[in-house]
């Protein structure tokens, strides 16, 4: 097998162990939204680097559970005042088995470290995602019992 060949091959096998990483994480109706929303020539390849080496590569790795890169990147993200992600992390984060006590303790902790202003859009993020998150559930429990 060609060099070119095999690192093809990797790049194919991380890009699908992170789709199925980030479908469990994220949730199927975030990956498939952001992959179509991200789809033209332009912008393909970020989707493709975000889904092979953050998801592929960084989420795959031992050492840390689910849960633990989870509470790191929401405090990570709250930092660096990055809404966007941290709202898809908190859902990840809550898929991942934090509870909201975790939660909001890891945005209390970047507050006294990285600043109120941080912690409070945090909060903001958070507490919407959350309660969207909440209402999916019960929405999930009446069906299933339907």
């Amino acid at each position: 097998m060609a060099k070119s060949s095999k690192i093809e091959e990797a790049h194919r096998t991380l890009f699908h162990e992170g789709l199925k990483v980030r479908r469990e994480v994220a949730g199927d109706k975030y990956v498939d939204a952001a992959l179509k929303k991200f789809s033209s020539d332009f912008s393909r390849p970020l989707q493709d680097i975000v889904t092979e080496v953050g998801w592929g590569w960084l989420w795959t790795r031992p050492g840390l559970t689910r849960k633990q890169r989870s509470l790191l990147n929401l405090g990570m993200l709250c930092a660096l005042n990055r809404s966007t992600e941290l709202g898809v992390h908190v859902r990840g984060a809550l898929r991942n088995g934090l509870s909201e006590v975790e939660i909001r303790e890891a945005l209390l902790q970047v507050g006294g470290y990285c600043g109120l202003p941080a912690a409070i859009e945090g909060f903001r993020v958070a507490e919407k995602v959350i309660d969207e998150y909440k209402e999916e559930q019960k929405s999930k429990k009446i069906k299933s019992k339907l």
